[in-house]
């Protein structure tokens, strides 16, 4: 049997797709709920970077972009060198929700990492998503 290769997860925010979108796609949203820092080029393949204060910073590359409905990006994994051109790509999809938004992200790309590596990441972006998704909603429900 294969490993995992795809986490996906739904959450329902009390916000329009316009707002959900903007703290997505600019760097200031990102660098509010997400990283630290950010910069992003919104467009099919432009370049986005996010970094935090342990000084971890991620290569991100825009695949996707249907403005305010569907945001997709590569990045690097951490678990693998640098220069390895072996990427996860992250969709988001936004759908209206009564008021709000009904947001699902999914990430594949897990089952091509080394046995050594899959768990270790695979479990890490599962937990990650779960808080991240807690701080964007937070970060949207803030006044």
């Amino acid at each position: 049997m294969g490993f995992p290769d795809r986490i996906e997860r739904t959450v329902d925010l009390a916000h329009p797709p316009g707002k959900v979108w903007a703290a997505l796609t600019t760097a200031e949203g990102l660098a509010a709920w997400f990283g630290e820092e950010a910069d992003i080029d919104l467009r099919p393949g432009g370049a986005a970077r996010m970094r935090w204060a342990s000084g971890y910073s991620v290569e991100m590359r825009v695949e996707r972009v249907e403005e305010s409905a569907v945001f997709g990006f590569t990045w690097q994994i951490e678990e693998l060198p640098e220069d390895d051109p072996r990427r996860t790509y992250v969709e988001f999809t936004l759908e209206p929700a009564g008021a709000g938004t009904r947001l699902t992200v999914v990430e594949t790309g897990f089952a091509q990492l080394p046995e050594g590596a899959h768990r270790k990441v695979y479990d890490g972006h599962t937990q990650g998503w779960a808080s991240e998704l807690g701080e964007l909603a937070g970060y949207l429900d803030a006044p």
